[in-house]
Order: structure tokens, then C-alpha cells, then sequence
């Protein structure tokens, strides 16, 4: 089988077979057996004529004269197979993300039967406590957004776009498909499932890895590392306490009392960037005719990714874009307000958002504790809770007032999304000036790229703080261990080594394969 790059064809014509045959053979001129779509994206650069830009898996006749041609390459089947392994002794692994969710369904594949431990609760009364938060403004600190099957990752829009290249992640594309994703990521270029089908497919996950002898603990706390002459002996969750030497640590970058824990013990771990914003919404109306013109209405919602450097050197950016998505309440600590975005697989809301992040140096803190980002990321949070009133009620502004250093104290435009409900208020009261300035401009800058982007139709509500871990414990490159306890695999976007579900889910299969080879 061999692969044709570059194709195109109007977004107004449907795919199917017929059509993928015949754009092939009207290129290459020859005959052709079959065709199935490899890769496709929206190319709307020219509004006046918005196309799809495809790649295409096809079988022909004579096959190797075609490969003189520099658009067609050779499909080349490659797998990515677990071994396995035979062993009285069981790794244990904590929390239940996408990092500890793919290290543990490679344990069980691997006849290892692991140990799983998380925090919060199944999917299913994960999602009763979100929802009663998000009605009700009653927190559950140990049930939400943050914690939880399938982590925070569960309630996003589900987006598998990254910015790595790695081997592994056809592997796990294939394997959200068995458990329940959507067969349309194995092409988009632009992949996501929806948190409707998330929670169903990580379900799924934990079934597996239960059919092959593994266990899952939820609500269960890590609280202690055991450890003996520089190597892990055991770990103690409560009053639970498991005998093992394999510990793969994914636990997520919300897990504040447990990198104090950590931090306690002595682990080395390092300040890291990490960034801080908003997020702002527009009608989803707004944003397809913005990017697709015409052509909006036969394309599903659209998206954008917008960045821009100050002449201070600080970079402002979009970030988890979520179209026909909701602004959601992702609180975990009692009086502290926490906003992100998610979607459903239809992305059918009428409002499109995206946070707008300032980034944070190490430089930026103050003080010498290498925990002073998750002191900075709490004090916003608590701002925002004052500043919204209680409740978890979140403070929230008109994009324009806040683009020209202004507020009213009233809001217009689009209706908020954001649920237990949002308080007209003056950002400056909320952030630094190095990060509402540097909101403010960017918002500039943005409109350059977006007509109309900076608007009274548009709103912002605060804090956005959770879009990456202030801290990594630091580990060895080549093993994946932690430099001072060996049998610790520090993983994912809690320790510093990933940055959304693909590279978490890639870093978790990572850290189980150096893991597997102890055994």
C-alpha cells in the first residue's frame, strides 16, 4: 500500500471511497484497487476557496513506478508490541490518568497484574460530584474536575493534538478507539473524543486492566513512600499498606498535598515555567465565519491557536481551545476558584473558549521554596473566589473593557457558560500588573490576527491556573527513575513531563516499559 501527500478537494464535497479513488486517479492517471483517507485537515487560508488537505492510503497497479514520484511513499506497517513477563511481584502505580492509566493497562497486557491507586472516585460518581458542584457550588475536595478516573483530562474537549512525535502514539490512537473513541482521530489532524465519550472509553480502560488481574483502589490517598537503603520497599495510602518495589507516579499537577509530601521526604524536584490566564469566550458563530468565511456551514466548529511574544519577552497564547464548549468550574481546594474548558464529541454549544495564558518564569517568584508556583497559583485562586463574591461564583469581565484598562462593572455580549455563575468584575483587582498587561496586549495583538476578537460580545472569567504542573521532580533520563530512590518513575504532567492527554499517555507507557524491565 502506498501513501499520496498533498491531496486536495473542496469541503463541500462528501468523503467517501468513491471520491478518494478518483482524486488519486486523476492524479497519478492510473488505476486504483482502493483508497482510505491517512490524514486530513482544513486548509483556510484562502476564505474564497476553503479546502481539504488530505494524505491518502491506496493500492494501484504498479505500484513501485508510482514511487518515483515525490508526493508517495511506502506504507510501512510498523507495531508496537508488549512482551511479557512472568512475576509474583506486582508494580503499583498512582493515579489514574492518562499517564497512570496507560502504564497500567501496559502492566496488565504485560501479565504484571497492577496495583492501582487514585485518589478520587469511578466515572460515574466522579461525574454526579461534578455536576452537583457545578449546580450548586458544593465542592467535593476529593470528587471534581481535578481528581478522579481519568483525571483532568476527563473533563476537557478530549483534544489529542501534540506537538511530539513518538512512535507510541498510533498505539494508544488504536487503543481510545477500542475502548470507545471516536475511528475519526486516527486521521484528523486535529483529534478529539468529547468528554460524553471520555468517560466512557477510560471506563473501559479500567475494565481491561481488571480482566487481566489488576486491581484499582479509588479513593485512596498515597500518604507515604517506603524506602530502604535508596530503593522503594512499599508504599502506605492511609491505612493501606502495599509491599512493592515499582512505583510509576502519575498523579496529576493538582496533587499539591502530595508534592509537599514528597518534597518533605527530601525528592529532588525543581521549579519549572508554567503559565496563568483566562479564558475567553466568543459565539461559536463568530469564530467559524472568522475562519472558514462561507464555507463555515459545511465544516464543523472551528477552532484557533493564536500566540504572540511582548516586547518584554513573555509570551501570551491560546490554549486548549475547546469549540461549542463550555467554561467549567475545576476547583479542588476548599475557596479557591479554578476555571477550564471542555466539549462534548458533537461540539454543538453556542459558545466557543480558550484559555489566554501569560507565561510564568522561574524567575517571576519570589523566595527559594521550590513550591512558591503552587503558592502563587492558590493566591489567584483565592483572589478569584473573594473577587467573585463566594460561592465559587467566578469573577468575569467584558474582553474589551479589559483590552483597554477599563470596567464598567457590568457585563454584555454572549452569556457566560461558567456554572455555579460568574460576578461582573475588574481584572485588575485579580491579577499582577506584569500579567494584565500582558493580557491586555496580547488581546491586541490577537485582534490583528482575529478581526473582532477583542469585542463587547466577548467575555472573560478568571482564574485559569491548572494548565501545567509549577514543578517536575527531577528523574534520570535514560532510566525514567527517580535520581535518588530507585524503583520511583516520576510521570506524566504532575512530575513535569508531559503537557495534555497524548504526551501524558505516551510518558506513562514510557516510564511502564523502563518499569517492566525489573521484572
Amino acid at each position: 500500500m502506498l501513501r499520496i501527500s498533498r491531496v486536495k478537494t473542496s469541503v463541500k464535497n462528501k468523503i467517501d471511497e468513491a471520491l478518494l479513488r478518483e482524486l488519486v486517479r486523476k492524479k497519478l492517471r492510473v488505476g486504483i484497487k482502493s483508497a482510505r483517507i491517512a490524514r486530513l485537515s482544513v486548509d483556510a487560508r484562502d476564505k474564497n476557496d476553503v479546502v481539504y488537505d488530505m494524505s491518502i492510503d491506496f493500492t494501484a497497479e504498479n505500484e513501485k513506478r508510482l514511487l518515483r514520484n515525490r508526493n508517495i511513499s511506502e506504507i510501512r506497517n510498523v507495531q508496537y508490541i508488549i512482551g511479557k513477563k512472568k512475576s509474583d511481584r506486582r508494580p503499583v502505580v498512582i493515579g489514574f490518568g492518562p499517564a497512570g492509566m496507560m502504564a497500567g493497562l501496559y502492566f496488565a497486557e504485560a501479565g504484571l497484574r497492577p496495583i492501582i491507586v487514585e485518589r478520587g472516585r469511578c466515572a460515574k460518581r466522579r461525574l454526579a460530584d461534578v455536576r452537583r458542584f457545578w449546580e450548586t457550588g458544593l465542592l467535593d475536595t476529593s470528587s471534581n474536575v481535578q481528581f478522579g478516573e481519568g483525571g483532568a483530562g476527563t473533563f476537557s474537549d478530549g483534544k489529542l493534538s501534540t506537538g511530539i512525535n513518538d512512535i507510541r502514539i498510533g498505539y494508544i490512537f488504536k487503543r481510545f478507539v477500542e475502548f470507545g473513541a471516536p475511528r475519526e482521530i486516527l486521521y484528523m489532524s486535529k483529534p478529539h473524543i468529547g468528554t460524553d465519550r471520555l468517560i466512557n472509553m477510560v471506563v473501559g480502560i479500567r475494565k481491561r486492566i481488571e480482566e487481566l488481574g489488576g486491581e484499582i483502589f479509588f479513593e485512596t490517598k498515597l500518604t507515604d513512600i517506603m524506602e530502604k537503603d535508596g530503593e522503594v520497599r512499599g508504599v502506605c495510602c492511609g491505612d493501606m499498606q502495599i509491599d512493592t518495589d515499582t512505583v510509576i507516579l502519575a498523579v496529576g499537577h493538582s496533587a499539591r498535598d502530595t508534592f509537599r509530601m514528597l518534597y518533605d521526604m527530601g525528592l529532588p524536584m525543581e521549579r519549572k515555567p508554567f503559565a496563568v490566564g483566562i479564558r475567553v469566550e466568543h459565539s461559536q458563530e463568530f469564530i467559524n465565519k472568522s475562519r472558514y468565511g462561507e464555507f463555515a456551514a459545511y465544516l464543523s466548529a472551528a477552532d484557533y491557536k493564536l500566540s504572540t511574544h511582548l516586547e518584554d519577552g513573555r509570551g501570551v497564547f491560546s490554549f486548549c481551545m475547546c469549540p461549542g464548549g463550555y467554561v467549567v468550574a475545576a476547583g479542588s481546594e476548599e475557596g479557591g476558584v479554578v476555571t477550564n474548558g471542555m466539549s462534548n464529541s458533537r461540539r454543538d454549544g453556542a459558545n466557543g473558549n480558550s484559555a489566554v495564558l501569560v507565561g510564568i518564569g522561574v524567575n517571576d517568584l519570589i523566595g527559594d521554596d521550590v513550591l512558591e508556583g503552587i503558592r502563587f497559583q492558590r493566591e489567584l485562586e483565592r483572589k478569584a473566589y473573594n473577587l467573585g463574591g463566594g460561592g465559587y461564583i467566578a469573577p468575569a469581565q467584558n474582553v474589551r473593557e479589559l483590552a483597554e484598562g477599563r470596567s464598567s462593572g457590568k457585563l454584555s455580549g454572549v452569556s457566560p457558560t461558567y456554572r455555579p455563575g460568574v460576578a461582573a468584575s475588574d481584572f485588575r483587582e485579580l491579577f499582577p500588573g506584569f500579567i494584565y498587561d500582558s493580557l491586555r496586549q496580547g488581546f491586541i495583538n490577537f485582534d490583528k490576527s482575529i478581526k473582532g476578537f477583542v469585542s463587547e460580545e466577548a467575555v472573560a472569567t478568571a482564574v485559569e491556573s491548572r494548565s501545567s504542573s509549577p514543578v517536575r521532580l527531577i528523574r534520570d533520563r535514560e532510566r525514567l527513575e527517580c535520581i535518588s530512590l530507585r524503583g520511583l518513575y516520576p510521570c506524566g504532567e504532575g512530575a513535569g513531563y508531559a503537557g495534555g492527554i497524548v504526551s501524558a499517555a505516551v510518558d506513562g507507557l514510557k516510564c511502564a516499559e523502563k518499569a517492566a524491565g525489573r521484572f
